[in-house]
């Protein structure tokens, strides 16, 4: 047996076993350096393209790993975004569908974080075109996971049992002035609704309550919009005034609520080819989400207090 020497007071060298001796185990990581050596892994899978899309370009990791830690620091610091009604949510595929405000959509943002957060899913958004016609904002919203809100890309998601979120007011929400807050606009031709009744995707009513004093919107500038091509150029009390620093969104409370699911168990989809029946229920699914922003006001309360 190898042993290990030393001698003790009396001069005389015990022999000790070399597996008795303790060997101590390496202090452990910092939290810090977890984090560095993670980075670095997902760095080099970035890089060697050891990573998965779906067809329309959703990225999972990269969600997971940039795109929503980000927005989730607005949503829990900044936010402070409380979400209620999320057992609401069925399995499966779902057409979730909320009202838009704030100016600048950061609304859609802070949904997804809160259904992803509470469910463990993510929230596949339809965006206008004009999200897409920009090169950065349309590619990071296709690797979130988002898409073009037609018809054909909505039937497929919801198809393969996604949760799919659906803005209908549209530019005419979000862009609305401050004057109008919490005012639902028109839910456009009630495309959103023939999409449910053909997939037979049950509808979520949600209620989105804080986004709409963010960019208090008091006024807006019709020549610069056309000149830049957007649908409106707004003026806040703080933008363009600050320059930059008055993109800072205001730190208002957000309450979300999901409502319960809205029944279609007596429609079938030969029902979306009926114009009247399409229109009552688009009437019906806004004035469910209007209540809905008008109590959940309620229960916020102050916006910033």
């Amino acid at each position: 047996m190898t042993a290990q020497h030393s001698r003790n007071d009396d001069g005389i060298a015990p022999v000790i076993p070399l597996d008795a001796v303790r060997h101590d185990d390496p202090p452990p990581r910092s939290r810090l350096e977890r984090g560095v050596a993670s980075g670095l892994a997902f760095l080099r899978r970035r890089l060697a393209g050891e990573y998965e899309v779906d067809e329309f370009g959703f990225d999972p990791e990269l969600n997971e790993t940039v795109l929503l830690p980000i927005a989730r620091a607005l949503y829990e610091h900044w936010f402070r975004v409380e979400v209620r009604g999320t057992e609401n949510i069925p399995d499966g595929g779902a057409l979730v569908v909320a009202n838009h405000s704030g100016t600048i959509p950061l609304d859609a943002l802070m949904l997804t974080v809160a259904v992803h957060d509470a469910t463990g899913r993510d929230l596949r958004l339809l965006g206008a075109d004009l999200v897409y016609e920009m090169p950065v904002l349309g590619h990071l919203s296709r690797k979130a996971g988002h898409t073009l809100a037609c018809r054909a890309d909505a039937t497929r998601l919801l198809d393969g049992g996604n949760l799919v979120g659906v803005f209908p007011e549209g530019f005419k929400g979000v862009g609305k002035p401050f004057a109008e807050r919490y005012r639902l606009q028109r839910f456009g031709r009630g495309g959103f609704v023939e999409t449910a009744l053909r997939t037979g995707a049950p509808l979520v009513p949600v209620a989105i309550v804080g986004a709409e004093e963010i960019y208090p919107k008091i006024a807006e500038l019709p020549l610069l919009a056309r000149l830049l091509g957007v649908p409106y150029f707004p003026v806040t009390p703080t933008f363009p005034w600050f320059g930059p620093a008055g993109l800072l969104p205001l730190p208002s409370r957000w309450l979300i609520q999901v409502g319960e699911p809205i029944p279609l168990d007596d429609y079938g989809p030969g029902d979306a080819d009926d114009a009247m029946t399409v229109f009552n229920l688009t009437d019906q699914v806004r004035e469910t989400v209007q209540q809905m922003v008008y109590d959940t006001r309620l229960l916020r309360g102050p916006a910033f207090l």
